[in-house]
């Protein structure tokens, strides 16, 4: 993890709302041979007495599954818009260019989860994605054998976050004027460009009214 000051959120509050508003991570550990694996998921955030906890499911005999298994130590990675900068923006212009990104990483160990945890975990999901439980996809509208068939395919987890990284690279070392003219030029490119735009841009207003 890139570790410098001006980097940093000036709060916890603002690396919990960026987890929750990219709550698909790549989810990273080791077998038992020590080859890492990884896989991408959704995860859920959860608070209980002080501690953070991620729930998630997976399928059941993927390699990853099985390393988990194995091996409980795993990190989970939350990152968001990122891109390119160039060194036009900079005055001098003949220098190098740099890598915009904001990410989170979440240490923590792994503990499965029974039928009766998979099946709660499968609701809070449902309803949380889909934005609450009066959705024709709600898991109440299901058929029981449906759902049961599906849960013989996948395990839950609960993952306790027992360190907590982020870097949130967005020009705060470079003079106001730049990140403008940076900005200017990322709301002209793709779509990532304009979702790095959009992060810039809040970053710089946090900061103007701190």
């Amino acid at each position: 993890m890139y570790t410098i000051s001006y980097f940093k959120a000036k709060n916890q509050e603002d690396v919990l709302a960026f987890m929750q508003a990219h709550p698909f991570v790549v989810l990273c550990g080791a077998d038992s041979n020590g080859m890492p694996v990884a896989t991408h998921l959704p995860v859920l955030i959860k608070e209980r007495n002080g501690k953070m906890f991620l729930q998630a499911h997976s399928m059941r005999k993927q390699a990853h599954t099985v390393a988990f298994e194995k091996n409980q130590q795993v990190l989970a990675i939350f990152h968001g818009a990122h891109g390119y900068i160039s060194a036009q923006h900079y005055e001098p212009q003949n220098t190098a260019g740099t890598w915009n990104y904001s990410a989170v990483h979440a240490n923590g160990t792994l503990r499965l989860l029974d039928e009766d945890g998979l099946y709660q975990l499968l609701e809070e999901l449902t309803s949380h994605f889909e934005g609450g439980s009066h959705t024709p996809a709600s898991m109440s509208l299901m058929s029981k054998e449906y759902i049961r068939d599906n849960m013989k395919a996948i395990v839950a987890f609960e993952i306790e976050v027992t360190a907590l990284n982020h870097v949130f690279k967005l020009s705060q070392n470079k003079p106001e004027k730049t990140k403008l003219q940076i900005i200017q030029h990322l709301e002209k490119g793709t779509p990532e460009n304009k979702a790095l735009a959009d992060a810039m841009k809040k970053n710089l207003s946090d900061h103007s009214n701190h």
